[in-house]
């Protein structure tokens, strides 16, 4: 069984679209997505330098725009059958538009939206998240509550991302839990915390106008990991995602628990694949990075849909 996984940010780097568009439809695709959202896409996934795309309201929508496109590259109009869906954070915008859930229109208005919100409510206070890798998963926790940090990603396989304001995360690396370390990563807020919540009101508006639908493909939620049971409520899931954690190690429970034996990851890819290698033993990971890896992802697509 084929899981098809979509990355959240902090996945991009500079210039790992540049190859894609030498692909064909892809450059005229991402131009399109583009337009919806009012950024120069193809600029940003080709030469924007490193602080031009870290910044959140650039970010988002070259992540949700990248796994769209080179989904299509992958797939064309269709996803393989019984295949299931997962996107983390940012990412589950662009799963729900490859599971029918939201049209590509609305997914690129949502995460428009959703960028230019959190990267106000961003602005309000300096504040970021960091990687904890490691360490007794309690005192991991115990940490960041003495910390006033939040586990904003639970990401299983042995990685916990917290959340604050950068003098708690500093002080977080200056004293991390016993066996464990500190990655800062390279975000420009607190996503999935409370820093967040003024964003959630705006999205609740632009829901109104939006028009969701019947996922066609199983689609996981990060808030509990199980499959959504609708259009609308994977809808105002994606609303309230945005200050409240992401649950990845659930949804990894969830593929483990379907059966899952391949993940194949959208590009910005690898950290998800990553993150299965711990936390999904037994279970094969595929990046899709680059066009070079096209024909080895429909070799790994067929290998795990045989069934």
């Amino acid at each position: 069984m084929l899981a098809i996984v979509c990355p959240g940010q902090g996945s991009q780097t500079p210039g790992f679209l540049s190859e894609w568009l030498d692909v064909d439809g892809v450059r005229e695709h991402l131009a399109a997505l583009g337009e919806i959202t009012g950024r120069d896409l193809i600029e940003h996934g080709t030469v924007s330098d490193e602080e031009t795309i870290k910044d959140t309201a650039v970010a988002q929508p070259l992540i949700v725009a990248a796994g769209l496109v080179t989904a299509r590259a992958l797939f064309g109009e269709r996803l393989p059958a019984n295949a299931v869906l997962a996107g983390h954070s940012v990412g589950e915008i662009t799963a729900s538009a490859l599971a029918g859930a939201l049209s590509e229109n609305d997914a690129m208005n949502f995460v428009r939206v959703r960028a230019n919100a959190m990267a106000e409510a961003a602005a309000a206070t300096p504040t970021g998240m960091a990687a904890v890798l490691g360490g007794d998963p309690q005192e991991v926790l115990d940490r960041l509550a003495e910390l006033g940090l939040t586990p904003a990603n639970a990401n299983g396989g042995g990685q916990t991302v917290a959340a604050g304001t950068m003098e708690q995360l500093a002080a977080l690396g200056e004293n991390p839990p016993a066996k464990a370390r500190v990655i800062p990563l390279k975000v420009a807020g607190a996503f999935h915390t409370a820093h967040m919540a003024p964003a959630v009101g705006v999205l609740q508006e632009l829901a109104e106008t939006l028009a969701p639908s019947e996922p066609s493909t199983a689609l996981l939620s990060n808030y509990d990991g199980q499959a959504v049971e609708s259009g609308a409520a994977n809808l105002e899931s994606l609303v309230a995602q945005v200050s409240r954690p992401v649950r990845w190690d659930l949804c990894m429970q969830t593929l483990a628990a379907q059966g899952v034996t391949g993940i194949l990851e959208l590009a910005p890819a690898g950290t998800l694949v990553g993150l299965a290698r711990r936390g999904l033993k037994g279970v094969k990971g595929m990046a899709l990075k680059t066009p070079a890896d096209l024909d080895a992802a429909r070799e790994f697509i067929a290998e795990h849909t045989s069934n």
